[in-house]
């Protein structure tokens, strides 16, 4: 079986491989300009993947819609001993900003900790096949490298997903890491020094502020980017337009892209809930309890093609997008059942024909739920 055969098996490509031919053109196009130690694309290079732009041979699809200076200093930032921590609302893009910035400079964006409650300070440094201890004692093949190990030990881009999900003394174990850039190996009388082109690209959620503050000597060792939600309706619905047509295309859903005008409409839905203004300003509304991104229309939209692809006719319609919308607004939650209800009535309602269809299914829906 060929690799290409391989990866059509795949649910999910990384990024490195699902746009390995952009990634390939850049490489061609930057062969004789000179790289970082242990970039395989020039700042340039990576700016270009990242917001798009053209080469010789093909167009470079854009990666991240938003202020391309937040991504030069992104980018910058990398190029020095500090590593790069992006924190912003869900749906922001931290995650696939951080992997398409690992793909593009070093060709491998699987290094990744995960940031989870029962993360151990083992999935930062090392750990041990412990059959292998007991029975040779400490030595280099019962020893387990952690992703951050293995991007030292190479030059790469290691990835911390959700940082703050991590108990304090867990991600305080980084700062030696960050400062030092070793792993000290006391079992073995040895440490780990790092190659060049290491770093650390590490998300945040400010959602989650004040669940695992991170201590002021951890983010002393980042240089912080807070990435904004997208700054207006044309910006998010090229957001969610764009990142539809890759996730559907992977998934290979049998539906059409939902036209122009009924993204829109959820992405109007979603900015409206999640500032608790309409978008002309002059309506105040209340917003549900649970998170409204840009992430969640992504999936909204993703989930209705996926109705309609295997119980419609490949459309989607108001009714396969009123489930979504149900399912991401009312989170099992009285009261987000009556602020839907009252933005139904007060706002969907009375914005005409061209909105009924959808305010008909939405609030027959809302209604079921209620019984």
């Amino acid at each position: 079986m060929n690799t290409t055969d391989k990866q059509s098996e795949l649910l999910r490509l990384p990024a490195e491989w699902l746009y390995a031919h952009e990634l390939a053109a850049l490489k061609e196009e930057d062969k004789n300009v000179e790289k970082p130690d242990g970039w395989q694309l020039s700042p340039k290079a990576v700016l270009k993947f990242i917001t798009g732009g053209e080469t010789k041979e093909l167009a470079i699809s854009p990666k991240y819609i938003g202020n391309n200076r937040l991504v030069e200093i992104a980018i910058a930032t990398l190029l020095t001993d500090r590593s790069l921590l992006l924190i912003g609302e869900p749906g922001t893009a931290k995650s696939w900003l951080s992997e398409n910035l690992a793909a593009a400079i070093c060709g491998d964006s699987g290094k990744v900790v995960q940031g989870t409650a029962g993360t151990g300070e083992e999935h930062i440094r090392y750990s041990w096949n412990y059959a292998l201890l007991l029975a040779n004692g400490p030595s280099n093949e019962s020893l387990i490298k952690s992703p951050v190990y293995r991007a030292m030990e190479t030059g790469a881009i290691a990835r911390f997903e959700e940082i703050s999900r991590c108990a304090s003394e867990v991600q305080d174990a980084l700062i030696s890491i960050l400062s030092e850039k070793t792993i000290a190996i006391p079992e073995l009388a040895t440490e780990l020094p790092a190659k060049r082109g290491f770093s650390i690209i590490a998300t945040a959620n400010t959602r989650d502020r004040g669940v695992n503050d991170m201590s002021a000597a951890l983010k002393r060792r980042f240089n912080i980017i807070v990435l904004p939600s997208p700054a207006d309706l044309e910006t998010e619905v090229a957001i969610v337009n764009k990142r539809v047509a890759e996730i559907s295309a992977d998934y290979r859903l049998k539906a059409h892209l939902p036209d122009h005008d009924r993204i829109e409409k959820i992405v109007t839905v979603f900015r409206e809930l999640r500032q608790g203004l309409t978008l002309d300003e002059k309506q105040k509304l209340k917003s549900p309890a649970g998170t409204i991104s840009t992430a969640e229309a992504i999936s909204l939209i993703v989930n209705s093609m996926a109705l309609a692809s295997g119980f419609g006719n490949g459309t989607v319609s108001d009714e396969d997008l009123a489930a979504g919308l149900q399912g991401a607004i009312v989170k099992d939650e009285d009261k987000d059942r009556l602020v839907w209800k009252e933005y139904l009535e007060n706002v969907m309602k009375k914005r005409g024909s061209s909105w009924r269809g959808l305010y008909n299914t939405c609030s027959e829906m809302n209604d079921f739920a209620k019984q």
